[in-house]
């Protein structure tokens, strides 16, 4: 019987081997194959290393992260690329490398990132802001089970933010994600569990709510 955890994680932890102190450690937690779990901290409390760490770019030092089911790539995190080549030629690369239809690929993701002639440019001359749309596209066209999401529905105008949150919250409404995000507003409306990192130290939430004031008390210490 397939277990209902699309992912575990057990006694994770990571310290940078400048720091004197742990990022974090003895981190535990389950995500189910439909669940909404939100990302809180402070900034440099370390959201973004763990969505990395999930995501295979930087390695733990201690702990276990178990997949059952497929991830993405850090969506905002743009180091995936190969800088020299274009646009086009990283959509060339990743369709044969998860064996998706090229052509099929690059018509929705030049639909959704709509980056036009850019595509054609050496990804090195994106902007942050291309780069992440070329992120997230390309993210949606290959349709993973589960989205690991790094403050990126904070790139472009309105019109670009309201597309992401329809893309990703509700025509997908049926996978997981995993979003670091300072947005309460949309992690209340969006997360049905939350963790907290504070000070090294991380804690569950199952009450979403409890964790949005929890996270806006810790904002105004």
């Amino acid at each position: 019987m397939r277990s209902k955890f699309g992912l575990r994680v057990k006694g994770l932890g990571k310290t940078y081997r400048t720091a004197t102190r742990p990022v974090f450690s003895d981190l535990t937690f389950d995500l189910n194959r439909q669940g909404r779990l939100a990302i809180l901290g402070r900034n440099g409390q370390g959201k973004s290393t763990l969505i990395r760490m999930l995501g295979g770019i930087i390695p733990a030092n201690e702990g276990d992260i178990r997949w059952t089911m497929s991830q993405s790539w850090p969506i905002g995190f743009g180091g995936g690329f190969q800088g020299s080549l274009t646009g086009l030629d990283n959509i060339h690369f990743l369709s044969r490398l998860y064996s998706k239809d090229y052509e099929e690929m690059r018509d929705r993701v030049d639909d959704f990132a709509e980056l036009g002639r850019a595509l054609r440019q050496p990804v090195k001359h994106y902007s942050s802001g291309m780069r992440a749309r070329l992120a997230f596209g390309l993210s949606l066209a290959i349709e993973f089970d589960c989205y690991l999401i790094d403050e990126l529905v904070a790139v472009g105008d309105s019109r670009f933010q309201e597309k992401c949150r329809h893309e990703l919250f509700e025509r997908r409404a049926e996978r997981a994600f995993m979003m670091a995000s300072h947005d309460t507003n949309l992690i209340a409306h969006y997360c049905d569990r939350a963790l907290i990192i504070e000070s090294g130290r991380a804690k569950i939430f199952d009450d979403i709510n409890e964790a949005v004031d929890v996270y806006g008390w810790l904002r105004a210490a």
